[in-house]
């Protein structure tokens, strides 16, 4: 398998551990805060565990890394609190948009004229797939969610400029950051059983390992291409909640993930053949 088709599986795979987010933060009942810290925390050992000997630089990317992944896991667990999971997931998701100028900006990528489509198409196609929840949000947490996405655009840059280096390293010190920013947080009652429960499977499953398969892959993959193909996270949400609560997709919700996913398959196909063409 090439290094290209291998980041590309590795980036579904995290995204589909990423869309367990939503449900699990919903059922732990503390402070956003204290769980987007004490999840960090595990996550951070994990990655730890992973690397054994982490290379840390401290370089302006990987510490401007570090500092864009703790904003954007402690606003994305705020917003899941503050508004409604659908709307911090598709707010969060205005992430393409940020990619697109910030790549041209700072990395010097050219974004072509299907990538620009493509995201337009994904944005459209995210506004059908919430439109029965998008007034149900309230608009400070609305905000918030979208400051996440700002910030995992940030992210995506960031780990593009290490794809040479140590992305890996950037989500470990990103955690351990998020955990001491958390700990004025972490007294206000200790959560219960259950939620106990979730915390440890947010660290594990939805954050540790999602962000390792997710930073090994952005090596080999563009900043918008890498953002385009995770957008099957928020897809994969109302299915979750469809097994585990029982809510039915409506309508919209259909119609937005067919066209969403058309113009993620679209716009690798079309990427493939322009290179092609090129070579």
């Amino acid at each position: 398998m090439s290094e290209r088709k291998k980041a590309i599986l590795q980036l579904l795979m995290a995204a589909v551990l990423w869309s367990t987010g939503g449900i699990l933060i919903k059922l732990v009942d503390w402070n956003p805060v204290a769980i987007a810290g004490s999840r960090s925390l595990i996550a951070g050992f994990l990655i730890l565990f992973y690397l054994k000997k982490p290379k840390i630089t401290l370089s302006k990317p990987q510490l401007a890394g570090a500092a864009a992944y703790a904003c954007t896991v402690i606003m994305f667990v705020i917003a899941n609190k503050m508004t409604t999971s659908a709307n911090a997931i598709l707010l969060q998701y205005t992430a393409p948009a940020f990619v697109a100028g910030l790549s041209v900006w700072l990395l010097k990528e050219k974004v072509r004229w299907f990538d620009i489509v493509s995201v337009i198409i994904v944005l459209g196609g995210m506004v059908l797939f919430f439109t029965d929840s998008a007034g149900k949000g309230n608009m400070a947490g609305n905000i918030v969610a979208i400051l996440s996405g700002f910030f995992l655009a940030c992210v995506t840059i960031a780990l593009r400029f290490q794809k040479d280096g140590s992305p890996v390293e950037t989500m470990l010190l990103g955690n351990f950051a998020t955990f001491l920013v958390s700990i004025p947080f972490l007294f206000g009652g200790l959560p219960d059983f259950k939620s106990l429960i979730g915390i440890v499977l947010l660290g594990t499953i939805q954050l540790g390992v999602s962000y390792i398969l997710y930073a090994l892959a952005i090596r080999h993959l563009k900043a918008l291409e890498a953002i385009l193909i995770t957008v099957i996270e928020p897809l994969l949400n109302p299915l979750w909640v469809f097994i585990f609560d029982g809510e039915v997709p409506t309508l919209f919700s259909l119609a937005g993930g067919l066209v969403v996913l058309s113009a993620v398959v679209w716009r690798n196909i079309v990427s493939v053949r322009s290179a092609n063409a090129v070579s």
